[in-house]
């Protein structure tokens, strides 16, 4: 059976086939296309400044941690020596424990036994002068930084000389409290070398530290965090200024 089609149908058909998108078409798969890809790098972005700023809070809780461990340590080997010569003009060390109240970073000068000898046949013991101050960033002048200086060898200026390094950097706060054994008092400040603040030859009986490091609002909106805040108290088990070789 064959069937026929009219001329008219004929090109009815063929105008069909060769009917293509028109430019208004285009123009709107365009821009669904274009929201679509904005909407998903949107997407992205905003979870890589999520990760952005759960992997820096991270640092900087660890480096909170590390700082905390390592004055902890120090502090916990503190002392203090009344080895002194008959002839005072052979005086070489003198050591001492000082806190001063400073803002927003306080100072501490003071020996420690926690000392670690790193290089081999050096003649370092494992008595240090020890040092914790604020240090302005030179990078960033209106940063803080916490900033820990270590002599193995002590001196005549227990705060003076030695290696400094950074242990903690953007720190809003750094305070420290010192608890009186005598009186039970918490201090602001400590000084075993002088007389009048009656605390000469004395080491406190615990330290309060608190530690508050920045968590990022100096970055920029996106990744502004809060302030990242740690406190502990150390023990200090040498109570007595040492003098085993004294009569």
């Amino acid at each position: 059976m064959r069937v026929e089609h009219s001329p008219r149908f004929l090109n009815a058909f063929a105008r069909r086939g060769r009917t293509g998108f028109t430019l208004l078409e285009v123009l709107i798969a365009v821009a669904v296309l274009s929201m679509i890809t904005i909407l998903i790098y949107g997407a992205f972005a905003s979870l890589k400044r999520s990760r952005d700023g759960i992997q820096r809070l991270s640092d900087r809780f660890n480096q909170g941690r590390l700082a905390i461990a390592c004055i902890s340590r120090d502090l916990q080997s503190a002392y203090l020596s009344q080895h002194l010569p008959p002839d005072q003009s052979l005086l070489v060390v003198k050591t001492a424990f000082v806190g001063k109240r400073e803002s927003p970073v306080d100072r501490l000068d003071f020996n420690s036994f926690s000392h670690r000898r790193l290089d081999r046949d050096k003649h370092d013991s494992d008595q240090a002068e020890i040092s914790y101050f604020g240090s302005h960033n030179p990078d960033r002048p209106s940063v803080i930084d916490l900033a820990r200086r270590v002599s193995a060898h002590p001196d005549l200026e227990p705060d003076k000389g030695g290696r400094v390094e950074v242990l903690a950097t953007d720190v809003d706060l750094f305070s420290l409290e010192y608890l009186d054994p005598t009186t039970g008092q918490w201090l602001e400040t400590w000084d075993s070398k002088q007389a009048a603040t009656g605390q000469p030859d004395r080491l406190p009986l615990q330290v309060r530290m608190i530690l508050v490091l920045n968590g990022g609002k100096r970055k920029g909106r996106d990744q502004g965090q809060e302030p990242i805040r740690l406190v502990t108290t150390v023990s200090l088990p040498i109570q007595k200024p040492l003098r085993f070789a004294l009569q």
